[in-house]
């Protein structure tokens, strides 16, 4: 079966990677194009290592894509972690049709920032899904789906790189084998269910101290490494990453600094407390929460925010 290969980064090089592990016929690779500055991308890397031919388009929408799509005769199409829009014209292309990943149980969690917002929202479950894209965000007919837990000491890191990351790899697999066997799916998405949320950008991860302890964990977790969850003291950026949540504590007024020791920085909340354990200052890099305290004479009962 001849197959196209659209991805981007770690994920995308992982797929391919155990997708040539095992046999399968990879025609031709397409990534992002990289941005000016920006080292090449580990799957266009991985790819032309491996004899190759990779593609990196600005965009799928041109008359000269869609004909070199269609002249590479393709069987299937695969897709894992794809900024750019695919129009159903190039989806289409494949004999066989194309399947992408998207960590969300869809339709749950539509969108670019799928595995930030389950987390800021407190849910304890997501998952992944393979589907059939469409023209549509995360709208096409589903193949497969596997659940996952989301532990309370989770953060988009660790949620990402301990399951999503593997399980989406195997399930990739598991899909393009379906599809071989004529017995892949498709079952449409229930749009009664179905949510979308943009990007997570930076000025989501603004941590409001007045909100309950819980929530002000979650934003944390849920933004850890990226964008950053983070407030200010002394009128500079700090961003904040480790951290525990004291539910039931009391701490004085939301946002004041209750104590601090070595195990880091304590901070009031609504109904509880926040102990931060590392933090990155506007324009330094990440350090220990009890070492930048000390480094900049932190007070209990300095208000931060």
């Amino acid at each position: 079966m001849r197959i196209i290969f659209n991805g981007q980064q770690a994920f995308g090089k992982a797929v391919l990677e155990a997708m040539l592990a095992r046999g399968d016929n990879v025609i031709a690779v397409y990534c992002a194009p990289e941005k000016p500055g920006q080292k090449i991308d580990p799957l266009k890397e991985f790819a032309l290592s491996k004899g190759l031919i990779v593609h990196q388009p600005a965009s799928f929408k041109t008359p000269d894509v869609h004909e070199q799509v269609k002249s590479l005769n393709p069987d299937l199409g695969v897709m894992a972690y794809v900024t750019l829009f695919v129009p159903s014209t190039i989806l289409n292309i494949p004999k066989l049709g194309t399947i992408q990943y998207h960590p969300s149980l869809l339709p749950l969690h539509r969108g670019p920032s799928s595995i930030n917002w389950p987390i800021i929202m407190g849910e304890t479950k997501t998952g992944l899904s393979i589907f059939w894209p469409d023209d549509g965000l995360d709208t096409g007919p589903l193949l497969s789906q596997k659940e996952v837990e989301i532990k309370d000491t989770d953060t988009l890191g660790t949620l990402y790189f301990d399951q999503l990351f593997p399980l989406g790899v195997k399930a990739m697999l598991e899909g393009i084998d379906l599809v071989k066997a004529g017995k892949a799916p498709k079952i449409k998405q229930d749009e009664s269910k179905a949510t979308y949320e943009s990007w997570c950008r930076k000025k989501d991860g603004e941590i409001d101290w007045s909100k309950p302890a819980a929530a002000v964990y979650n934003l944390i977790r849920g933004c850890n490494p990226q964008p950053g969850a983070w407030t200010r003291h002394q009128g500079k950026i700090l961003e904040i990453y480790d951290c525990v949540k004291r539910a039931g504590e009391a701490g004085g007024a939301p946002g004041t600094v209750s104590a601090i020791d070595a195990d880091g920085v304590r901070i009031a909340a609504a109904g509880g407390q926040i102990l931060v354990k590392r933090v990155k200052p506007e324009g330094e890099g990440k350090a220990g929460a009890a070492d930048w305290a000390a480094k900049v004479g932190l007070a209990v009962g300095v208000k931060l925010g």
